[in-house]
């Protein structure tokens, strides 16, 4: 579906993504410290604020951060605040440190990038972690959505693995989108064939695929098969959220739960759901009090070049 829209509706459908990747991200981080119980979030007990967001938030904030400078992604300047903006406390994985300390001290990304795991490039899901609201953003456009989603991934990701994570999940949030224009919500396996009409042959893509046909199973099992993220990697993590984001849609709470019940990499895996559904509901799907605990988003957000 083609799409015209104002600018500013464009950048308040990616600003509902980043609300919805933003608190996913915190509230799941708050599952790895020791008190907060996963029955209590089922029972819909959430935790004290304040819930402290991490790396996913902080590379997400930056790539809403392009799109309100320059409407697409510019990879060099990309690159530049991904690694001006690294703060090593908030979680950042070691691959992903060292690639952005080496473009801060001067290398190019694409050599720091292309150097990372013995020169295979990170397959990890960072890239997908921070992408939906670029998807949001090209709302009822999945194919600008995947293009530009691949470029974004580049700058820190030359796997295949991982740029695939990252092009699923942007499509799937402008999908997403598009369904929220139209007042209709799209259908868990149609949901799920548009994002595979995009996403590059991969394991990420077979693992998409996979999900599609598990749609009937709880998540405990799907994530068992599928992976909850707990390899970090983006095909361990893509297949079991684009699963959680077909079924619980129009359900943001739920959405976030099922995330939090399987366990894994719970604040990635929150984000990358949260986006995506959020991308769908609008920021009104998420509740008050949950973006009430959320800690406020970086103040450069709003920084102009």
């Amino acid at each position: 579906m083609r799409v015209v829209l104002h600018e500013n509706t464009r950048l308040g459908y990616a600003a509902d993504s980043l609300a919805g990747l933003s608190v996913g991200d915190a509230l799941g981080a708050q599952y790895f410290m020791v008190g907060p119980k996963v029955d209590d979030l089922l029972n819909g007990i959430v935790p004290p604020p304040v819930w402290e967001w991490t790396d996913d938030t902080e590379m997400a904030c930056s790539v809403y951060w392009l799109l309100l400078e320059k409407q697409l992604i510019d990879q060099d300047l990309l690159a530049q605040v991904f690694a001006e903006r690294c703060e090593p406390n908030r979680g950042y994985g070691v691959g992903a440190f060292t690639i952005l300390h080496n473009v801060r001290k001067g290398v190019p990304w694409r050599d720091a990038a292309g150097a990372a795991f013995d020169g295979q490039g990170s397959c990890g899901n960072g890239a997908a972690m921070r992408v939906a609201p670029l998807g949001a953003y090209h709302v009822g456009e999945p194919a600008r959505a995947a293009a530009q989603a691949a470029l974004s991934a580049e700058v820190t990701h030359a796997h295949a693995e991982g740029v695939a994570g990252a092009v699923a999940v942007a499509v799937a949030a402008s999908v997403a989108a598009a369904g929220r224009i139209s007042g209709v919500r799209p259908k868990p396996g149609p949901f799920l064939d548009a994002v595979l009409a995009l996403t590059p042959e991969s394991t990420v893509r077979k693992g998409i695929s996979r999900a599609r046909r598990m749609l009937h199973l709880p998540p405990d099992e799907v994530a068992y098969e599928l992976g909850n993220g707990n390899l970090v990697t983006a095909q361990d993590t893509v297949p079991f959220t684009l699963w959680a984001a077909a079924k619980h849609l129009d359900d943001y709470p739920e959405a976030i739960r099922t995330c939090v019940r399987v366990g894994g990499d719970i604040d990635t895996t929150a984000a990358i759901v949260g986006g995506i559904v959020a991308s769908f509901t609008g920021a009104d799907g998420i509740p008050e009090s949950w973006l009430a605990s959320r800690e406020p988003l970086p103040t450069w957000l709003n920084e102009t070049l």
